[in-house]
């Protein structure tokens, strides 16, 4: 008897595991995908847009983007599919980067696959926009870009200037800031706040990770002696660690949160843009405005200052230098925690956008003066500002780069920065 519930449990657990994957081939194969215009930072579903898919040069389907831009044709079977985007259903202002790339030839879908097929899509040459539309629409969005660099920044070059380290580490926390507040914003099963009391809880998170960080792991590090090569080697695996457990815990899909997500074009000033635009630009700059009137007008800011500039000679003047680097990493952590809510509302939120916006912060605190807040805000705008407008000669893809090559020029032309000092060494 006792054999033969072994054997049922055994039978019943077999034709659980079988199921599955039959059921997943049950449903059969198909070509899907999410059509969306990329307009610099900007991205906007595209819906009314026909695809069709052919087998042998035999239609099997067809079908039309949704309002999200999604779209899916059930498919016969396997085989290498020719996958074409129907041009004339583009609506206005809508074109495809590449204008030969309207069809795609060897789309290969296995057995019991849901194949995703991408079609690149940007703004289209629409009668009216002229080059002023274009390079005014480029710099506000450059504005809005750079003030999130700036943010992220300032962290990264006063936790430098106090205790030394480059914190590899830094850009994750830009991730964290992001994902946190989506938790609380569009997570099933999160609270549903809207984004701006969302953003307050993942600040402060983000502020308390940082402080956690200097209490548990970088001060006994810095009593121990241990050099800064090793703690920028032991920051670059803590990048890695909190990069990855972000991928399993959020997975590797961009994700939108439930407010701003799509808005409408507006016009000021003859610049084209959308609101959300000018409201990250204004918010920024209150928050900048704010943490340079608190560098400079309290005694804890001017604390911090000192410490950046002389740390012996600021202890012997009583000020407490293990508080203040304390104090540095939670600003500086959630600063960067607010410019990853901020960036997230700008594009979408993914697991890796701090590590992306890691060689553009690095190139806006070398630009701006290794140490220098201020000087780290001036780098942020700028890189911000070039990085797009860099879009009106060369390719979408190749933009990051042009902050590594501000990075480089200004390491040759000026390396002490924009605002910094030159300091003599040895």
């Amino acid at each position: 008897m006792a054999s033969q519930r072994v054997r049922t449990v055994l039978a019943i657990t077999l034709l659980l595991v079988v199921a599955s994957p039959l059921a997943a081939l049950a449903e059969g194969e198909t070509l899907r995908g999410e059509l969306e215009k990329i307009d610099g930072d900007e991205r906007t579903p595209v819906a009314g847009v026909t695809i069709e898919a052919e087998l042998d040069g035999s239609p099997v389907g067809s079908a039309e983007s949704n309002a999200d831009g999604e779209w899916e044709i059930p498919i016969p079977g396997a085989g290498t599919y020719l996958v074409r985007l129907v041009v004339d259903t583009l609506p206005e202002g809508v074109a495809l980067t590449d204008p030969t790339k309207f069809e795609l030839p060897n789309v290969n879908v296995r057995e019991g696959q849901n194949k995703t097929v991408r079609f690149n899509l940007g703004p289209g040459l629409v009668s009216g926009v002229g080059t002023w539309t274009r390079v005014s629409s480029l710099f506000v969005v450059g504005l809005k870009f750079g003030a999130i660099i700036a943010l992220a920044s300032i962290g990264l070059s006063l936790i430098f200037g106090v205790t030394g380290l480059v914190n590899f580490a830094h850009g994750d926390l830009v991730t964290l800031g992001a994902v946190i507040a989506f938790w609380f914003n569009a997570a099933g099963g999160g609270p549903a706040w809207h984004i701006l009391i969302a953003a307050v809880p993942a600040v402060l998170l983000v502020a308390a990770f940082g402080g956690a960080q200097e209490h548990w792991l970088w001060r006994p590090l810095r009593n121990r002696g241990t050099g800064l090569v090793p703690m920028i080697v032991v920051s670059i695996g803590l990048s890695f660690v909190i990069r990855y457990l972000i991928l399993v815990v959020f997975s590797g899909l961009p994700r939108p949160y439930r407010d701003y997500a799509i808005q409408n074009d507006i016009q000021i000033l003859g610049i084209t843009t959308v609101p959300k635009n000018l409201a990250i630009i204004g918010f920024t700059a209150v928050v900048l405005l704010a943490v340079g009137l608190f560098l400079i007008h309290t005694r804890l800011g001017t604390a911090m200052r000192a410490v950046a500039d002389n740390s012996d000679l600021a202890e012997s003047s009583g000020i407490d230098v293990q508080r203040v680097i304390r104090v540095t990493w939670i600003v500086g952590a959630g600063l960067a925690g607010l410019g990853g809510v901020m960036f997230g509302i700008s594009e979408q939120v993914q697991w890796d956008m701090g590590f992306k916006l890691l060689l553009l912060i690095f190139a806006a605190v070398v630009l701006g003066g290794l140490g220098t807040a201020f000087g780290a805000m001036l780098g942020g705008f700028i890189v911000g500002v070039a990085v797009e407008m860099s879009t009106l000669w060369i390719a979408v893809e190749f933009k990051t780069a042009v902050a590594l090559g501000i990075l480089i020029a200004m390491l040759l032309i000026r390396p002490q920065g924009l605002l910094g000092v030159k300091e003599r060494i040895g």
